[in-house]
């Protein structure tokens, strides 16, 4: 009896040592090499980086920042942010650039372009955002915002936006004459456009 007892001890505790085994294992396994962390890191980019495109979460604008900026790109910038932001994250305004052509406390939208001028550009480049552009002269179809576009009779956010994607496509518009190629721009539209607008 005393020896069926002692064997029924031995088995229990080998059982119970085998299990404490197994769980040492399975948690050496999974603490030790640490290859959670990085996993989430890498599914995770930083914000200020340029990252492949995706649709907005709600807490973040996507912007085309172009013009005299020192890395001109797609970025990511908080809603809510400034255009200042949008700059700030392309690297600042070049040395050839006109920080006093743009108005940095402007809001920045959802897929908007924000556009720095050159240094002595010829047109008045006001920022996005609702100033009344061209105010002071013609403006100037290779430096234009979309909302100075749309501040003129007869462009409407499409008509400013095919505008944009031509001038985007083919590196600007060496003539006026080349705004007809762009769809929606007809021989009348074009005539009741032509003395607000130079290349």
């Amino acid at each position: 009896m005393l020896e069926d007892i002692d064997k029924g001890k031995l088995v229990t505790y080998a059982a119970v040592g085998l299990l404490v085994l197994a769980i040492a294992l399975r948690l050496h396994a999974h603490g030790g090499g640490g290859g959670a962390p990085p996993a989430t890191v890498s599914l995770a980019p930083t914000g200020g980086t340029r990252v492949a495109a995706s649709a907005p979460t709600g807490r973040e604008l996507w912007v085309d920042v172009a013009g005299a900026v020192r890395r001109p790109g797609l970025y990511k910038v908080p809603t809510g942010s400034r255009l200042a932001a949008a700059v700030e994250r392309a690297g600042g305004v070049s040395r050839r650039g006109d920080e006093a052509g743009v108005n940095l406390a402007a809001p920045l939208h959802d897929g908007e372009q924000v556009l720095v001028p050159a240094r002595g550009a010829a047109a008045t480049t006001a920022a996005a955002g609702g100033s009344t552009a061209g105010a002071s002269g013609p403006i100037s179809l290779g430096q234009a915002t979309e909302a100075q576009l749309e501040s003129l009779d007869g462009i409407g956010p499409a008509l400013a936006g095919r505008i944009l994607e031509y001038r985007q496509q083919h590196g600007g518009f060496r003539s006026l004459d080349e705004l007809k190629e762009v769809s929606g721009i007809g021989d009348k539209r074009f005539e009741a456009l032509r003395k607000s607008l130079v290349p």
